[in-house]
């Protein structure tokens, strides 16, 4: 009885002791990149609804502790590839919001010279190889990034982000057996927001526990609270130093949920007001930063400074964005082909 208290005791004193999975700078970092993902999403969306922004766009509100979190664990050389809700996972590489913005608006100054728009936008130079609009077919391209990672016998780990929609898909569980067989250091990402665009996962997927899904290929896999960006990186690092230390692919299950509908053409009227009014109270991932960061010290002014800080660069952003010229035609003919060095 004793040495049971004694144990209990010690699992106690151990949790007391634990490190936080972020220092305070580190969360005020996270909470910077945070409101600036949410504030240019807020401001994607004014701009789509003055005809600025045509075509698609898939807002990222609400799952931004999703790709915070996890860009916190990578280095240099690392990878990340996701789906068309793709704005986010730019800005948290660290692309500028000027050219992500003049993307979207088909500028010539966004990533891909106004040709690729919301969804098709790259840079090498961070480690972002794209949004993609076909719905899996990024999952098998993330295990390609993670096969050159392999053969090049680098350290470097690949993130492939894809939601619970995609999750059924035939070539992630493809994915699933190559990357297992051959012990490739892919991370595999749910953003489980419980909605496929107006498809709730209860209707849609058989299994209740998507971490699960890889299980019969020997993938570990875990869930993780996904509004809060703290448990996000806890996760993260478990799974990078798997990955890093050659034990084969991970796999995590974020919770989360997007405030907005599925795409701006999405009334998402298949659920209630109350639903998002209650996770919009109750665990939005910038109000639990915000929360921990005045637990640690933090003022009011200093969170006001970073606010107006990220105010300021989405305003130059969308001013950028509609004063860039548009391509000029002659680019129709360009960036087809790779022309070989002579």
């Amino acid at each position: 009885m004793a040495q049971a208290a004694d144990t209990a005791g010690a699992k106690r004193r151990t949790r007391a002791t634990k490190e936080p999975a972020m220092s305070r700078e580190q969360l005020l970092q996270a909470y910077h990149d945070m409101l600036l993902i949410r504030r240019f999403e807020e401001k994607a969306g004014q701009l789509y609804g003055m005809g600025l922004i045509g075509g698609f766009c898939h807002l990222y509100i609400g799952q931004e502790a999703v790709v915070v979190g996890m860009q916190a664990c990578l280095e240099p050389g690392d990878q990340v590839i996701t789906s068309y809700r793709d704005h986010g996972h730019m800005l948290a590489t660290g692309m500028e919001a000027r050219g992500v913005m003049a993307e979207l608006t088909g500028r010539i100054g966004g990533y891909s010279k106004g040709k690729g728009g919301s969804m098709h936008m790259f840079s090498r130079e961070k480690g972002f190889y794209g949004g993609h609009g076909i719905v899996g077919a990024q999952v098998s391209l993330g295990t390609g990034l993670a096969f050159s990672n392999w053969y090049r016998e680098a350290k470097n780990v690949s993130l492939t982000y894809f939601g619970e929609g995609a999750s059924n898909q035939g070539q992630v569980f493809e994915s699933f057996n190559l990357a297992a067989l051959m012990k490739l250091p892919n991370i595999f990402i749910i953003e489980n927001n419980k909605y496929g665009m107006g498809t709730s996962v209860e209707r849609a997927s058989a299994s209740r526990d998507l971490s699960k899904n890889a299980s019969p290929w020997g993938i570990p896999g875990e869930q993780v609270n996904g509004m809060d960006v703290m448990a996000v990186k806890e996760a993260g690092e478990r799974a990078v130093a798997h990955c890093r230390a050659g034990n084969g692919p991970y796999l995590l299950e974020m919770k989360t949920y997007r405030y907005r509908g599925h795409s701006m053409s999405d009334p998402a009227k298949y659920r209630t007001r109350e639903e998002v009014q209650k996770m919009r109270e109750q665990s939005d991932p910038i109000e639990t930063a915000r929360k921990a960061l005045l637990d640690q010290g933090g003022t009011e002014a200093e969170l006001k400074r970073i606010d107006d800080e990220v105010k300021a660069i989405v305003q130059d952003a969308a001013d950028f964005a509609q004063t860039s010229p548009e391509p000029d035609e002659r680019e129709l003919w360009t960036d087809v082909l790779i022309e070989e060095a002579r």
